[in-house]
């Protein structure tokens, strides 16, 4: 097995010219895409169907008045004035997504790098949305799956290398060489992420704190508390799946 990653979504554009069909992609937006989908997902909504331009998200409504709408641009909710005259009914952050409102519920999510990330990988053979709230749920499927590569996707922030999403790709890398199985044989972009991670496990929310996002969502009353929650480790034991319809499901 071989471990690539991705650290840049200026990277996403090549994944069309590679051939994924015995691939496993993992896609991290740690704050917060991926953490929210799988929040939501614990949490009983039935799937997460993303989208990457908030007029596809809007069709979706249209077609069925019964779906949820979620997502954000620039970290915060989108509103009607974006969207042509629709408040969506969540923004981002996992908070929100609460049993009481996503139990059993289709929710169509727009974000501005996670969704773009899940798109990019369609092609692969099995792809992952992760965070840290699912990381070791989500290295022990990998193993008894046991595709011939395995590349953890850096979703971003804008073109921009996200240092929390790299963080969390070297954490899973860890754990996916921490047991005494054959190693797996790891890029030099792997090798780096996993460097990034065992300077920084000790103190996650710091780290998280330091970064780019954090220190956005830090300043931000109402989601400042986002940092903390998307810092937790495995407090969620589930999978998050693309389906081949292109949602996001528990497995």
């Amino acid at each position: 097995m071989t471990i690539d990653t991705l650290l840049s979504p200026l990277e996403l554009p090549a994944l069309v010219t590679r051939d994924l069909r015995g691939s496993a992609c993992v896609v991290f937006d740690i704050l917060r895409a991926t953490s929210t989908f799988v929040t939501a997902l614990h949490h009983g909504a039935a799937q997460i169907i993303p989208v990457s331009e908030i007029p596809e998200a809007v069709t979706r409504r249209q077609t069925h008045p019964n779906y949820l709408l979620a997502g954000e641009r620039d970290g915060v909710r989108i509103r009607a004035a974006q969207s042509g005259g629709t408040d969506f009914d969540f923004g981002n952050s996992p908070r929100e997504f609460t049993p009481e409102r996503v139990r059993g519920q289709t929710i169509v999510s727009t974000t501005t790098n996670g969704t773009r990330a899940l798109s990019a990988c369609a092609p692969a053979q099995l792809v992952l949305a992760a965070s840290f709230l699912n990381l070791s749920a989500t290295a022990d499927y990998l193993r008894a799956q046991r595709p011939k590569e395995i590349v953890l996707i850096c979703a971003g922030t804008g073109n921009d290398v996200a240092d929390e999403d790299v963080l969390a790709a070297g954490a899973l890398a860890e754990l996916l060489t921490a047991r005494g199985d054959a190693r797996p044989t790891l890029s030099n972009a792997t090798e780096s992420a996993l460097k990034s991670w065992q300077a920084a496990k000790l103190d996650l929310f710091s780290a998280l704190g330091r970064a780019k996002n954090g220190q956005r969502l830090l300043a931000l009353p109402d989601l400042r508390e986002d940092v903390a929650f998307c810092a937790q480790r495995d407090i969620f034991p589930l999978v998050a799946a693309l389906s081949p319809d292109g949602s996001l499901r528990r497995v």
